[in-house]
């Protein structure tokens, strides 16, 4: 199987050196990828800017903002597109919802600044590529992440069932040892049939080995 696992933050710049982004660190992601290759498996990895070793085996491509993750995507699924033992997507990747609606070419002077940000949509890459694969022969295997500050599962179902997901990997940051930047995680799979997985506290490297062991169930075909 052809995997395409995204990982870390992305950076919606404001200018050269402000931009809007998250805490995440790409450890989960970068499991994910590590844990692929391991099984055999062929592996490109979209990592934003994270202060991570690519793992052995894995092909890299760095990312910056959501529409260069949203691009590279596109471009590692269109070069796996016929593979015939199929290919999954695993979207670890904190990406933005939002970016300015402008970048200046130079640092903004606070004199400058009006105190009032602009934003603007960015594209949602799961909603891209499953509508972009729609007509594959062979659709892939797409698996988002549902990280959230209470109980997850309810927008995790609504994320699988609006995007046609397979599966949803959905936890609560705010639960020790399941946040940002810790090497363990506590889960819970949602199914695109509803059904609730849930894991106990694990590393985030056996976690990893779970979601591509379901994948590998899922086989070609995933979501609705």
């Amino acid at each position: 199987m052809k995997f395409v696992v995204t990982a870390g933050p992305t950076r919606e710049h404001l200018d050269p050196v402000r931009f809007l982004s998250n805490p995440s660190t790409g450890k989960m992601g970068f499991a994910v990828a590590r844990a692929a290759a391991r099984a055999g498996h062929d592996v490109t990895l979209v990592a934003g800017p994270v202060a991570l070793a690519t793992p052995k085996g894995v092909a890299r491509v760095d990312a910056v903002s959501a529409r260069d993750v949203l691009a590279a995507v596109e471009a590692a699924l269109a070069a796996v597109k016929d593979a015939p033992d199929g290919v999954a997507l695993v979207m670890t990747a904190a990406v933005a919802d939002w970016r300015p609606a402008t970048c200046a070419a130079k640092k903004l002077k606070k004199s400058a600044m009006s105190g009032t940000l602009k934003l603007v949509r960015n594209p949602d890459v799961l909603k891209t590529v499953r509508a972009k694969t729609r007509t594959w022969k062979r659709k892939p295997v797409l698996v988002g992440f549902a990280a959230e500050t209470g109980e997850p599962t309810a927008e995790a179902a609504r994320k699988c069932r609006e995007k046609g997901l397979a599966m949803v990997v959905a936890n609560d940051v705010t639960q020790p040892g399941a946040g940002f930047g810790v090497d363990t995680n506590r889960v819970t799979f949602v199914l695109a049939d509803g059904t609730l997985e849930p894991l106990p506290l694990m590393t985030k490297d056996a976690v990893a080995r779970r979601i591509v062991e379901k994948c590998r169930t899922f086989g070609g075909g995933g979501g609705i």
